[in-house]
Parts: C-alpha cells; structure tokens; sequence
C-alpha cells in the first residue's frame, strides 16, 4: 500500500499558520506532497483568507523541494450543474462541465499563463469538485496536459489519452493494496484534524510517496482495468445509496 498526499485549494488567500505547520511536517519526514493550485483565485468564500503577497515565489520554493505543482482548476468559481452526468459521476457544481470546447481552453490556457509568467512548470491538472467532461479533456490535450490526478482505481491508468492518478475519498483510508491518494483542504481543517494528519504521516511516512513514484506504478493491463470498473460501480452505488 502507498499514499500520495493532495491538497486542494491552495491560493493566495488560505490558512496560511496551518500551511506553515504542514510544511515543518513534511520537511521533517522529506514529504513530496501535490500542491493542487487555483492560478486566478476568484473564489468569494476562499478570499475571506488571509493573502500572501509573496505567494508565488512560495510556490516556486515548495517546487524546489520536490513537490508537485497541479493546476487546480483556473479561478474555483462554478457556474454550471453536473446533475451527475459529469465524467466521474460525482455530481454537484462545476467550473468546467457543461463549458463549451473553446472556452474551456481558453479558461486553461490563461491558468498555464499565470503559472508559466510566474516561472512555474506545470504538468498535472485536477478539476475543482472532481467535475469533468469529455471537453475537459480534450482541452488539456490541446494545451499539452497529459496527466489528471482523479479518477477510478487502485493505480494511475490511461484512459482518452490521458494519465490517470485515482483519488477515490474525501479523507485519510487506508486500503491493504493500491495507491490511495489522500485529499485534504487545509482551509476546512483545525487543530484536531492537523493532529489526525501529524498522527498519519508519523504512523505511515515510509509508506507515503511521491508523484513521480506515483507516476512509476502506472500499470495499463487487463487486471487492472477490471479492478478500476470495479471500483467506480462500487462506489457509484454507494453513493446512490447515501
């Protein structure tokens, strides 16, 4: 069993005191987490946070130390329904499903800008709230993204041309087997569930890796994608039941 540790939401505006915590944390066990970073922050309930003025060159320093920089979305606003028929079945609102083709390259492209005019390189892209469509895709194909940390499954696959890294709970399980991408949004934890994080990491540092090791266990063959159907029936049905 291996964990790869993602944080979603990090922006200019966030609970930077527990930021600093996490970092001291990682530094001490040398964790490489993802960074799951919105490059135009336009996110009302997000921007009640405190603002680093030095944010990006932040980013640069966390990228420095081996930690992977993810595009998470381009401003964490939505402005669509998925009614459940976005591409992973989560439902609820979205930045991007339902957005036409072209602009959701355009939404992207200006993301990769800011990244890119801040001197910082990107290669993975998450979606904010899990919602995707085909042409969400396709448009990170066009821009040269090639890697989506979501999706189904007990190991990165490919599927549509794209690299897969499952992320299948919204909190610390861990399985027996598999990878187990571990999400967690710094902004709507406290002291207690930083303590259940430190707890974690303690517990499970050696077993905790990182992206590129993540990207090593890539495995495209028929068991595989049995045991990634299986799993997104499993939890498709589970959530159907809730």
């Amino acid at each position: 069993m291996k964990i790869l540790i993602r944080f979603d939401d990090i922006a200019e505006n966030m609970n930077w005191h527990l930021m600093e915590k996490c970092e001291k944390l990682f530094d001490k066990y040398k964790i490489k987490p993802i960074l799951g970073v919105i490059p135009n922050n336009q996110d009302p309930e997000l921007k009640r946070y405190p603002k680093n003025e030095n944010f990006w060159h932040k980013i640069k320093i966390w990228q420095s130390k081996g930690w992977e920089i993810s595009m998470h979305g381009y401003n964490h606003v939505y402005k669509t329904d998925t009614n459940k028929k976005d591409y992973f079945k989560y439902g609820g609102k979205s930045e991007f499903f339902g957005v036409p083709l072209e602009n959701q390259i355009i939404k992207i492209q200006k993301g990769l800008d800011i990244f890119k005019n801040n001197g910082v390189d990107i290669r993975c892209f998450f979606a904010p709230n899990h919602t995707y469509d085909a042409n969400t895709f396709e448009a990170l194909k066009k821009l040269g993204v090639y890697q989506v940390i979501d999706g189904y499954g007990l190991k990165p696959y490919i599927e549509k041309g794209i690299k897969f890294i499952p992320q299948l709970f919204y909190k610390p399980i861990l399985l027996p087997f598999g990878l187990q991408t571990t999400q967690l949004h710094l902004n709507y934890m406290d002291e207690k569930e930083f303590s259940k994080l430190q707890n974690l990491i303690e517990k499970n540092h050696k077993k905790i890796i990182s992206y590129d090791e993540a990207l090593d266990l890539l495995t495209d063959n028929l068991f595989n994608k049995l045991i990634n159907k299986l799993i997104y029936f499993f939890l498709i049905l589970k959530r159907k039941i809730i």
